[in-house]
């Protein structure tokens, strides 16, 4: 299982960035697909996801600006990021898990595979 993210890059406040997270290794359309970030000297947190390519979550904080969205057929998930602000700066990670619960959605410990990590950086 390979996860592999790309589309980070330095960015002005207000601009738009869409992450790519190519997948493969594994039937992508049977597992729950998200973005988590860690922003430096902070933990990791949960961003968005695909629960199985049935429902959408998102972080109180993305919701309106970002959107999570899969491609089954190319094995893709995407963030598009839109209205960044500067406390979006953070390295973004991708992330699949085939069995956990919906509840579960946003605990990084219950997902299985993780990609390399994409850097974004908003300037103000």
């Amino acid at each position: 299982v390979q996860l592999q993210a790309s589309g980070g890059g330095l960015v002005q406040a207000g601009d738009s960035l869409r992450l790519s997270c190519a997948a493969s290794g594994f039937t992508f359309r049977s597992y729950t697909v998200a973005w988590f970030r860690q922003a430096p000297g902070k933990e990791r947190e949960f961003v968005a996801a695909s629960f199985r390519g049935t429902s959408l979550h998102y972080t109180d904080s993305v919701k309106g600006r970002f959107a999570i969205s899969r491609d089954n057929a190319k094995s893709t998930v995407y963030l598009q990021m839109n209205s960044l602000k500067p406390e979006d700066t953070a390295v973004y990670y991708c992330a699949a898990d085939r069995t956990l619960i919906m509840s579960s959605t946003q605990n990084d410990q219950a997902y299985d595979y993780w990609g390399q990590g994409t850097e974004v950086t908003v300037s103000s």
